[in-house]
């Protein structure tokens, strides 16, 4: 970018004067503001103090604003002087790539990071729904399980539950080098400043992040900035969106994004209703995800993966519940199965991509169809087997099931050969036809 632009860019954002109010009381949390009623609307954010302390609007009332501020505002005193700021914006650029950055733009990785051309609104509507295109293509993921039983396709939004320490990060990590886009958005919400690092080292490494922005608010961080972390990267990813390119957002987690914004509601005086959520938490979670997937006519699309946490792989939990009614698949990682060291840790069995049949040709569904029913035969016998209380020749499809399990298991976690998709479905057709060989 060329730096005489970013000057004009940074020098026609400086506003000439801002609405200005004074704290008038804190009560539950919450800071009274007087003198803002008439120019302030929800959501808006708003500078407290000498300090400069980051607040947010989250209730109006007809002479008092309520405003929450990061850190519960300590410091602040009676009559201290609150700048109003408007809606939260941001500057995304394309110089953003390979970067660290906060969900208000700022850069977290130390160097200095230069502005995009025009301010965009960190809450902002999805496409037409009228005008928005059909899914794209199948996308190659690097995983064979991905590639056959699980496809993703072009501006397709699937969910990823998994309870903690069960390599939920790990696959991510996978997603964002593996799977064809344009650009990766990466969504970190709620990680520990330690795990932020060794994501982006580790995880991710040198080949991920060329091709990545990510935006992080970390455990410390107020539940302001952990709220606005996910729309954030989501306006991340419509910049790109916007441009015509691919983007993939890898979100993680929608859990610690409902919890946040939990933290805000309760405080402004909402009652919790779903679970301990309170009822807004449900169109906040199902607008975010509708801004993913394909775009309009000149857009590209927006292929989007959420994380959810699930307590005990408790997939009736009320985030849970919510994300999946509105996603077009959701991936289960289950415990046991990491446990016993086949990672990625998937539940087959429980986990669906609504991209099915049409992703795949009518020999591609067959190999599918004909794989998930010897697996679920051999879940519904495995207790008899490990106990020994199968007798062989009972049930053919199990005594089948039993012969062919072990090399499918093996499957689930290869990488794709040749890291392409007809390399994996190559690859599960000649276990089935060696199977069937062997059983003649």
């Amino acid at each position: 970018m060329d730096i005489f632009e970013t000057l004009r860019t940074e020098l026609g954002s400086i506003r000439k004067a801002w609405p200005i109010g004074r704290v008038n009381g804190v009560s539950r949390g919450l800071i009274r503001v007087r003198g803002l009623a008439d120019s302030a609307a929800l959501g808006d954010r708003v500078r407290l103090g000498p300090d400069m302390i980051l607040g947010e609007v989250v209730a109006l009332e007809s002479e008092d604003v309520s405003v929450m501020a990061d850190a519960g505002g300590v410091g602040l005193a009676l009559g201290a002087e609150v700048q109003l700021d408007g809606p939260p914006r941001i500057f995304p650029s394309s110089a953003w790539i390979g970067r660290v950055v906060d969900p208000l733009g700022q850069p977290m990785d130390g160097r200095p990071l230069f502005r995009g051309r025009v301010a965009r609104p960190v809450y902002s509507r999805p496409p037409p729904a009228a005008q928005r295109r059909s899914f794209g293509e199948r996308l190659p993921t690097g995983s064979a399980c991905f590639d056959t039983f699980l496809p993703l396709v072009r501006g397709q939004r699937i969910g990823l539950f998994a309870g903690s320490g069960v390599g939920k990060s790990t696959l991510i990590g996978r997603f964002a080098k593996g799977v064809r886009a344009d650009v990766v958005v990466i969504a970190l919400v709620g990680e520990r400043g330690r795990e932020l690092r060794d994501f982006t080292e580790n995880i991710l490494g040198e080949e991920g992040l060329a091709r990545s922005v990510i935006v992080a608010a970390t455990s410390d961080n107020s539940p302001l900035l952990r709220r606005l972390c996910l729309p954030a990267a989501m306006t991340v990813a419509e910049y790109f969106r916007d441009q015509g390119l691919e983007v993939l957002l890898l979100a993680d987690s929608v859990t610690r994004f409902a919890e946040a914004h939990r933290e805000i509601a309760l405080s402004a005086g909402e009652p919790p209703a779903l679970q301990g959520f309170p009822p807004s938490v449900q169109a906040a979670i199902m607008s975010l995800a509708e801004r993913a997937g394909p775009g309009g006519p000149g857009q590209g699309s927006i292929t989007a993966v959420f994380s959810v946490l699930v307590a005990g792989s408790d997939m009736e939990g009320a985030v849970a519940d919510i994300l999946r009614g509105v996603l077009d698949g959701h991936v289960v990682l289950d415990r046991k199965i990491a446990e016993r060291g086949r990672f990625p840790a998937i539940d087959l069995l429980r986990s669906v991509s609504r991209s099915l049949p049409g992703a795949a040709s009518a020999a591609e569904n067959h190999s599918i169809s004909q794989a998930r029913r010897l697996l679920s035969a051999w879940e519904n016998a495995e207790l008899m087997v490990q106990s020994g209380l199968y007798q062989a020749g009972s049930d053919p499809l199990v005594d089948e099931a039993i012969q062919i399990w072990p090399a499918l298991d093996r499957f689930l976690s290869a990488p794709a050969p040749d890291g392409t998709v007809e390399g994996s479905f190559a690859a599960l057709r000649d276990i089935l036809s060696r199977h069937q060989n062997r059983n003649g």
